[in-house]
């Protein structure tokens, strides 16, 4: 005797059939995504830990951005003060080659390119800033222009620099903060004065510089040879200076990307699907899929109408 199908058989069918599609599409994101899922109910009782090291990774990216817009920053900041040493030892070396050809015929046009230089290494800027600044970061930190501007009557050298006490610092990593900043005042002030005594001297009874040296010329020229060296010797230092920011932020880099990989390849082993096994589980869901279809349409020609014709 054929028994006749119930709702109960429909509703067994049916059951098992959504249960392959729900697993199918569960395969299927799996090996499309690489992930075990999309949220955190995938992950159950490692959700917790997942969270706490995707929080810290996305705190060691922001590290990561900053840094690299320090460096960037340092980089710009090394050019100048290598810019401005430069300045200093050109100016060194025009006066040595007046001193050595006895000759300063055009001793102080040379003087003005080398003191544009300076001024212009001094007011260098980075991401629409001043770096040498301070805190006053839209204001150029030094005005002067030309040489004559710093022997005008009652000016003292304190009063073209326009920067503040503020010494920037960066935050590299969750311990390390750096003093990334410098300041014009510091940079330029025995700079200026130097420049400012070769100016005096010029609009001064014992100038100005044309042609053979005079011997009071000669004199104060070999003076300010040793005055140069310092000027450029204190230029360096700052230059280094940066340069060793530079390398602490180099080792933090470095540090911070290994951190990085390590906790990355942690939220791998919590997160990433086993891809061979996912294949399998689609194809056996695939083959689950298409034997409840099999069984639903048997079901169909089973119904009471069929046998009763």
């Amino acid at each position: 005797m054929n028994r006749v199908s119930t709702s109960g058989g429909y509703s067994s069918v049916l059951s098992n059939l959504m249960s392959a599609q729900q697993r199918q599409a569960e395969a299927g994101d799996q090996l499309s995504t690489g992930k075990i899922g999309t949220d955190l109910k995938a992950f159950s009782r490692n959700a917790q830990v997942l969270t706490a090291m995707q929080t810290l990774d996305t705190r060691l990216t922001g590290f990561t951005e900053q840094n690299a817009f320090t460096a960037n920053r340092l980089e710009v900041q090394d050019l100048a003060l290598n810019k401005a040493a430069d300045a200093a030892g050109q100016t060194r070396l025009a006066i040595a080659n007046a001193l050595a050809s006895d000759r300063a015929d055009a001793l102080m046009t040379e003087l003005q390119g080398h003191f544009s230089n300076a001024v212009s290494a001094l007011n260098t800027r980075h991401a629409g800033k001043y770096l040498f600044a301070g805190g006053q970061v839209d204001t150029p930190p030094t005005s002067a222009k030309q040489l004559s501007d710093l022997t005008t009557p009652f000016t003292v050298i304190a009063d073209f620099f326009h920067n503040d006490d503020y010494i920037d610092k960066a935050r590299v990593d969750e311990t390390t903060t750096l003093n990334i900043g410098q300041l014009a005042d510091d940079l330029g002030t025995s700079m200026f004065t130097a420049f400012r005594d070769l100016q005096a001297f010029e609009e001064g009874g014992a100038g100005p510089f044309t042609g053979k040296l005079t011997a009071a010329q000669r004199t104060f020229l070999e003076s300010q040879v040793a005055v140069w060296d310092t000027v450029q010797s204190n230029l360096i230092t700052a230059a280094a200076k940066n340069g060793a920011v530079q390398t602490q932020l180099d080792s933090v880099k470095t540090s911070m990307t290994s951190r990085q990989t390590t906790i990355q390849g942690m939220i791998g082993d919590v997160s990433n699907a086993d891809l061979a096994k996912a294949a399998s589980a689609l194809t056996q869901a695939q083959q689950a899929l298409q034997a409840s279809s099999q069984v639903f349409l048997a079901l169909k020609s089973a119904s009471l109408l069929n046998v009763l014709r």
